[in-house]
């Protein structure tokens, strides 16, 4: 499914039980995708860009990924609204203090942004890093996203 938002054009998908992607950039539909599973992923993101809900309740899963990017994501979906935290926080959290790096890698491969809010991690001194990718773009909605967490 394609839609408009405030954040510019997003794809989602599903499989018949759950929300499987959401992207920012053209994805094909899937034929199995449940309709109503994407049309409520699409209402409720719509509602969070409003400033108007603030937990998702669209059912979703992995369905790739290593485990440890599952378990790093696992622990994303774990960051409340309207609190950040470090890479270093997630890397605590799933005890792996060293793992940093690879954690920033995981949210970077994050198959269900918003919905799983990657964008709720910043860098160590507060500063945000990438998202998407690391373009001027993607740091952009990161931080339209905060901000409508954050006011």
């Amino acid at each position: 499914m394609k839609f408009e938002t405030s954040l510019g054009t997003l794809w989602l998908d599903a499989n018949e039980q759950a929300l499987t992607a959401v992207s920012y950039t053209e994805i094909s539909e899937s034929k199995i995708a449940n309709q109503d599973i994407l049309k409520q992923a699409k209402e409720e993101i719509l509602l969070f860009l409003e400033g108007q809900l603030t937990i998702f309740t669209v059912p979703y899963e992995f369905t790739y990924g290593t485990a440890f990017q599952q378990e790093v994501w696992q622990a994303l979906a774990q960051i409340p609204y309207g609190k950040t935290c470090c890479y270093q926080d997630i890397a605590e959290q799933i005890q792996r203090p060293k793992a940093v790096r690879a954690i920033g890698q995981a949210n970077r491969k994050n198959p269900l942004p918003i919905i799983i809010p990657c964008h709720r991690v910043i860098g160590k001194s507060g500063q945000l890093t990438g998202y998407s990718g690391s373009s001027a773009e993607g740091l952009a909605i990161k931080q339209q996203l905060l901000t409508i967490e954050l006011n």
